[in-house]
């Protein structure tokens, strides 16, 4: 099964947009990910480690 890159950093930009947390593993989907934030000027903290990076909702 191919599972797309940018419908899976979508998908968790939707989850960040409404409120959670969300996992990225791989560079692409983290790159992507973090471009869509960027486009839609969330607040949003970053926690890299070295198996990926926590994207974390910023409340206002």
């Amino acid at each position: 099964m191919i599972i797309n890159q940018r419908d899976m950093a979508r998908a968790k930009l939707e989850r960040l947009k409404n409120g959670f947390s969300t996992f990225s593993e791989t560079y692409q989907v983290t790159e992507l990910l973090e471009k869509y934030i960027r486009d839609q000027h969330l607040q949003v903290h970053i926690d890299r480690t070295s198996f990926g990076n926590w994207f974390i909702p910023i409340k206002d």
